[in-house]
């Protein structure tokens, strides 16, 4: 493992303050520096009580809600997991986590295997990836046939529509991530022994696989935002934004009883964005900036 992460090896201390603030507004993120914690632990604590209304509403009113948690690798998918269920009450949220299909998965209609992890009435379920990875994961690494992923693109929104007209709430989120970022992340997983399991044989391929990724996610999007799924992408350089940003959309975007909008606030517009808007940026080449 450590020689598959030779190549952006960080051997010299002395250069890491420069590597970090160039890793920090790599990919065009818009904010110079971090924001103050301090400040970052008040709004994230605030946010966290909304949190616990709107799981008491879910539980309540019945309601279902899904929460699809896709982006590049190193983007901060699990930490903001994390926060979101943190102090959450376990016996109505889960977080799905799916290993590789086996044999019999295999054989299935594609999403069966998803579908048995869908909520039920007053929970919450969250996927940290999800179906998507027959979009970006698979004809990247070459796991799928080109002709799967087209075939997967035309069915999803069609699968999609039949989740939200049968009353699921369904959010997607795309996580994204400077090249530089991403590089010292791994780098830093690889460094620390308490974070080292979560480097993968596919994590560690995708730097050399930039962008056969960018064009997956770009595609993958263009085929499934749609009004009644929409994708939101969030710039994660900074995991503190990354959490703030993400949590506030989803609290905005559902009608619980006792909701705070001062308190909730409005999701950071700088990088906060709508599918198309994100596609718009990319396209502009604003990310490589």
């Amino acid at each position: 493992m450590g020689r598959a992460l030779a190549a952006f090896s960080l051997e010299a201390p002395a250069l890491d303050p420069l590597i970090a603030r160039a890793a920090y507004r790599s990919g065009g993120y818009p904010y110079p520096d971090r924001p103050k914690r301090k400040a970052y632990e008040r709004e994230l604590t605030t946010l966290q009580i909304e949190l616990l209304k709107v799981q008491k509403w879910v539980r309540d009113t019945g309601e279902r809600v899904a929460i699809v948690f896709e982006g590049r690798d190193a983007a901060g998918k699990g930490g903001t997991i994390h926060r979101l269920t943190q102090h959450l009450n376990p016996r109505s949220v889960r977080v799905v986590a799916l290993a590789k299909p086996t044999e019999a998965e295999a054989g299935q209609w594609y999403f069966q295997r998803y579908v048995a992890h869908m909520p039920s009435r007053g929970e919450i379920v969250i996927f940290d990836r999800s179906w998507y990875n027959r979009a970006v994961v698979e004809p990247v690494m070459g796991f799928c046939t080109p002709l799967q992923t087209a075939h997967f693109l035309e069915q999803t929104p069609v699968f999609e529509t039949m989740l939200v007209e049968d009353g699921i709430r369904l959010f997607k989120f795309w996580l994204d991530i400077g090249r530089e970022m991403q590089l010292k992340r791994l780098f830093d997983r690889q460094k620390d022994p308490l974070k080292r399991w979560k480097l993968s044989p596919v994590d560690l391929a995708a730097p050399a696989r930039w962008d056969a990724i960018s064009r997956a996610r770009d595609t993958m999007i263009a085929a499934t935002h749609r009004p009644q799924a929409p994708w939101t992408a969030v710039l994660g350089n900074d995991k503190m934004r990354t959490r703030l940003g993400t949590i506030r959309h989803l609290l905005a975007h559902l009608p619980y009883e006792g909701r705070d909008d001062r308190a909730i606030g409005v999701p950071d517009p700088a990088i906060v964005l709508d599918g198309a808007a994100y596609l718009a940026r990319e396209a502009s080449g604003a990310a490589g900036a």
